[in-house]
Parts: C-alpha cells; sequence; structure tokens
C-alpha cells in the first residue's frame, strides 16, 4: 500500500448549513400559532425585539366610556352573566355521587377513591386489582369488592379494564339484550368482532340471522361510556391564506394578522452606536443580527406561501369555485417547478397551514393528490385520488348490503365510468377511508 502525507488544495461544491438558513427553514414550517410562540421566546431573550399584537384588543365593553340607559345597563349585566363558562362534572364526581358511602368500609371506599380517579378518557381501568390493592395499601377483597361497586354504577361500563368486558357490563345489565349476546362475546369475541360467523354459527347452533341481530344490539352499545365527561379544549384553526369570490374573481389574501409584528426596541434603538465596552458592542450586534434575520425570515416565509397559493388558485380554480368533487390532481413538484422552488421547500410552506376558501377552511396538503387516468372522453387526462374516494364511497353507499361490492367490482365499475384503476389500488383507498372489507360489509337478514 501507497501512502503519502502532504499538502493538496481540493476545490469543492457543498451547501453549507448556516444557523440563519436554519432558521429561515425552521420558521417557513411553523403555523401561525407555533410562528407566534417562536417570537414571544426570541422576544424575551433579544431585548432589540418588540411585538405588537394588533389582533389582541384590551378593552372591556362594560367600561367604554359611552353612556347608556338603564334598560342598556342591565342588557349589558345579562349579556356578561351569559358569557360564564357551563361548570361541568368530572367523572370522579359523578361516580362518588352515586356511592353510598355508610354500606362500605373505609378500605373498600379508599379503594374506589383510587379507582375513580385512575379512569382513562374513555373510562377504562388500566391496573388489575392485584397491583391497585399493592398501591392503595388495602386487602385483595377490598379491591375487589370496589371494582365490583364502580362497575355497577352509571354510566353502564364504565371501571371495564377491556372492550369486552365492557360490552358485558352493559349487555347483563339490559334485560331487553339478546339472549346470545352474553354467549356471543362471553366466549367467541374475537371470531364475532373479526365477522367470521359461519364457524360461530356452526358451533353454537344458530343461524346467520341470529348472530346479525346481536351485531346489529352491539352497535348501539357505548364503547367509551366515560367520554362524555372528558372535555377538551376546542381547537382553534387559524387559516394563513384566504380565497375570496370577488367581482373580478377569485382573489388570493396572506391571513398574518394572528403573527405578532416584530419591530425594533426603540428604548435600545438609540445604543447601537458604538460604545467603549467591547462586550456590549458585540452583544448589541449579535443581537442586531438576529433581528435582521428574524425580519428576512419571515418576508421570506410570507412570499413563499403566496407564491404556492397563488398556484393553488391557478391549478385548483374549480375546487375553489364548485366544491370538493371538483379538486384536480396535483403533486408537490408540479408546485416546486412553477415557482423555482425545491419540492422540500413546498413540502415544508404547506405544513400545517390552512386556507379559508367559500368552500370552507381546508389544510394545504388536502390540495396534493397523485392522478389517475382517465380516458371517459371528458378532455380531462387524469383524475385526483380525492375524486376516485368519492365515487367509491359513493359505490358503497348504494350498494346492496346483502351482496356488497367486492374490490375487484368497485375497480370493474370504475373503469366503466372512465377511471384506468386496479384491484389493488381501489383496496388501497377503501382501507384509507376505514371501509371495511365486502365480507364486514355484508348484512343476513
Amino acid at each position: 500500500m501507497d501512502l503519502h502525507v502532504g499538502l493538496w488544495q481540493k476545490q469543492s461544491m457543498k451547501l453549507a448549513m448556516t444557523q440563519e438558513l436554519k432558521q429561515a427553514i425552521e420558521l417557513l414550517q411553523f403555523s401561525s400559532q407555533e410562528l407566534a410562540s417562536f417570537l414571544e421566546d426570541k422576544a424575551a431573550e433579544n431585548p432589540l425585539i418588540e411585538l405588537s399584537n394588533s389582533h389582541i384588543k384590551l378593552v372591556d365593553s362594560r367600561f367604554s366610556g359611552v353612556n347608556r340607559s338603564k334598560g342598556q345597563k342591565k342588557s349589558q349585566e345579562k349579556d356578561w352573566i351569559e358569557q360564564i363558562p357551563e361548570q361541568t362534572e368530572v367523572l370522579p364526581e359523578h361516580l362518588l355521587s352515586q356511592l353510598d358511602m355508610k354500606t362500605l368500609t373505609k378500605n373498600v371506599v379508599k379503594a374506589f377513591h383510587f379507582y375513580a380517579n385512575h379512569l382513562d378518557a374513555n373510562g377504562y381501568l388500566s391496573i388489575d386489582t392485584g397491583e391497585a390493592a399493592k398501591i392503595a395499601g388495602v386487602s385483595l377483597e377490598d379491591a375487589r369488592e370496589a371494582l365490583a361497586q364502580l362497575q355497577a354504577l352509571e354510566p353502564a361500563g364504565i371501571g371495564a379494564r377491556s372492550l369486552q368486558e365492557c360490552l358485558l357490563i352493559q349487555i347483563k345489565r339490559d334485560k331487553s339484550a339478546p339472549e346470545l349476546a352474553a354467549r356471543l362475546l362471553e366466549s367467541h369475541f374475537l371470531e364475532f368482532a373479526e365477522k367470521k360467523w359461519r364457524g360461530l354459527a356452526k358451533t353454537l347452533d344458530v343461524t346467520m340471522q341470529d348472530i346479525q341481530q346481536v351485531s346489529d344490539y352491539v352497535q348501539t352499545l357505548n364503547p367509551r361510556p366515560g367520554s362524555a365527561f372528558h372535555h377538551e379544549r376546542p381547537q382553534y384553526i387559524v387559516p394563513d391564506l384566504l380565497v375570496k369570490n370577488e367581482q373580478q374573481g377569485l382573489t388570493l389574501y396572506l391571513v398574518d394578522g394572528y403573527v405578532p409584528k416584530v419591530r425594533l426596541n426603540k428604548d435600545y434603538s438609540n445604543r447601537l452606536a458604538p460604545v467603549k465596552d467591547a462586550q456590549v458592542n458585540q452583544f448589541l450586534k449579535e443581537k442586531t443580527q438576529e433581528y435582521r434575520w428574524i425580519q428576512k425570515s419571515i418576508e421570506s416565509r410570507k412570499e413563499t406561501l403566496l407564491k404556492v397559493g397563488h398556484v393553488l388558485l391557478e391549478k385548483q380554480r374549480d375546487f375553489f369555485l364548485h366544491g370538493k368533487g371538483h379538486l384536480k390532481p396535483l403533486t408537490m413538484k408540479e408546485v416546486s417547478e412553477e415557482i423555482g422552488m425545491h419540492e422540500s421547500t413546498v413540502s415544508r410552506a404547506v405544513r400545517e397551514k390552512f386556507i379559508q376558501t367559500p368552500q370552507g377552511t381546508f389544510p394545504l396538503k388536502q390540495f396534493f393528490s397523485s392522478a389517475v387516468p382517465l380516458r371517459n372522453g371528458s378532455g380531462e387526462e387524469a383524475a385526483s385520488s380525492v375524486q376516485i374516494k368519492n365515487t367509491i364511497t359513493r359505490l358503497i353507499e348504494g350498494e346492496d348490503k346483502k351482496k356488497p361490492l367486492s374490490d375487484q367490482i368497485l375497480a370493474t365499475l370504475l373503469n366503466q365510468e372512465g377511471y384506468e384503476i386496479s384491484r389493488r389500488t381501489v383496496a388501497k383507498y377503501r382501507e384509507q377511508l376505514k371501509i371495511p372489507s365486502s365480507s364486514k360489509r355484508k348484512r343476513y337478514e
């Protein structure tokens, strides 16, 4: 092996990921809420950055300085009272209110409290009685008694350790339940759930219609008995782009009122001149550069969003005018070629972004779908996967439930409508729509 040690010059080209470039990429993929949070953090770190929230107005309409009549004052007081949020009852409180403490020992009540505070959002218990007894510091008998007390309360099915147990609790408490229901779910739960009914019918010596009756009944039960007491805070969507159908046609607007405006802090602007302290000079220089890069990154984000939005407005014009059924196939590569940017930039730009249109508010990602060839003489060369899925849904909704359409028959029907699509693609789209296979959709009357 010939090894040499020496110095050589080598010229090469490569992309250096600077801190500023990394920050610009991060800002591009931020949603409005994430960008606002990022700017607030930066403003806390950098004294040169000042934020102004134009969309937030701290005004109390009760004391606006306008004289009102007595009738108006009463009306205003009434309005404020109506805005007081409703007090919702939490699940542990609801369960404890039903418990008769006098008939139970102190340790059973202790175990019951433990169970009530360890139910998940659906009302299920993810801990067995042995473990619960150890943690709560009670006997196994007391833990079992507390569980029995819990499962006897409303809503029916509360305190179950599995879906099977949850449904069985409801069935055994319902006098009108089919006689076969408890037997089926207790001993043949998986076969019943997977709709392996022919074997079940032979094993239990019942008809397919009997099993269908049980299936219809089970559909009326509540698999999540605790969900009514689980109140999540509503998630509000803030659109980044707005499309309006105006007299001159469709117009695109950038919605940035929910993102704080970034400006230079006036209290520090006069201190930017060089001072004797070198460390202060360096600090001010770094923070000024950070401020400028943030400003530049925000402007770049706005420009990119508008560029993507204008391409969507052009390519999906029929959707904005007429609705979902008119969504055309479009890929991020096509958009990237239109705006002269990399495909990954388009992907980051549409991440967690929403557009408000005359048809509703949608995520930008919804406007990108693969193409399926067309041969129906309509003048269009391809249809979007969304159109295909809508057609599959329509065909399945109109099928005879006693003889549901198989994936092959669906593919044949779609081909007859002009879509060049295979059975495998139909199966993929059906699964994405969360529609079960034909064997699991079949009904036995």
